[in-house]
C-alpha cells in the first residue's frame, strides 16, 4: 500500500450519546435552579464532587424506588455523607433508581432516579462552580427522548443493599 491512513478510534460512549455536558440555570422567585444533563458516570461523579461545596453540617435524604423506602438524616457531617455517596457511585451508575438529596438551609443538590442532577440555591455561586467544571450553559436543555416511571425500577439487589448499608452507616431514620 502506498497510502496508509490511521484507523480512527471508536468510542462507543461518543457514538451513541452526545458528548456535550450541559446545564441550564434560571432564577425562579428567589431560588436559583440548575439542571445538569450529563452521562450517568459524570452525573454521579459531579454529584459527589459538588457535594464538597456544601457546608460542614448537612441533611440527607435517600429514596430507593425499588423498595419504596425513604431514609432521612439531619445534622450529619459532610465528610461522612461524601464517603457514603462515594460508596454508592458504582451501583448508582449501574442501576439508578435512587433519589439522593443533600441539603442545608441555603442549598440543595439532588440526584434523580434517572441520574439527572439538580441544584436549588439561594445564591448564584453554583453557576460559576458549574462553569469551572467544564459544563456548557444553555438557555434550555434538549428534551429527553426516553423516560422511566417509578415502577420500572426493579431488580438490582446490589443497589438495594448499598442503600441500606449507607443508611445504617449514617444512622438515617426511615421516613
Amino acid at each position: 500500500m502506498l497510502f496508509r491512513s490511521r484507523t480512527p478510534e471508536t468510542n462507543l460512549e461518543h457514538r451513541f450519546r452526545s458528548t456535550a455536558t450541559l446545564f441550564a440555570f434560571r432564577k425562579e422567585a428567589d431560588v436559583c435552579v440548575a439542571e445538569i444533563r450529563v452521562g450517568a458516570e459524570r452525573a454521579v461523579e459531579l454529584f459527589h464532587s459538588l457535594t464538597g461545596q456544601m457546608p460542614p453540617i448537612v441533611n440527607l435524604s435517600i429514596e430507593c424506588l425499588r423498595t419504596g423506602r425513604e431514609f432521612t438524616g439531619e445534622g450529619l457531617q459532610l465528610s461522612e455523607v461524601k464517603e457514603a455517596i462515594a460508596r454508592l457511585k458504582t451501583p448508582l451508575v449501574a442501576s439508578g433508581g435512587v433519589e439522593i438529596s443533600v441539603h442545608s438551609a441555603d442549598d440543595q443538590i439532588a440526584l434523580s432516579a434517572m441520574l439527572d442532577l439538580w441544584i436549588f440555591a439561594k445564591s448564584d455561586r453554583w453557576f460559576y462552580l458549574l462553569l469551572s467544571q467544564g459544563l456548557e450553559e444553555r438557555a434550555k436543555l434538549p428534551e429527553r427522548s426516553w423516560t422511566l416511571s417509578r415502577s420500572d425500577f426493579t431488580g438490582a439487589p446490589q443497589m438495594v443493599e448499598a442503600v441500606t448499608a449507607a443508611a445504617e452507616r449514617l444512622t438515617l431514620t426511615l421516613a
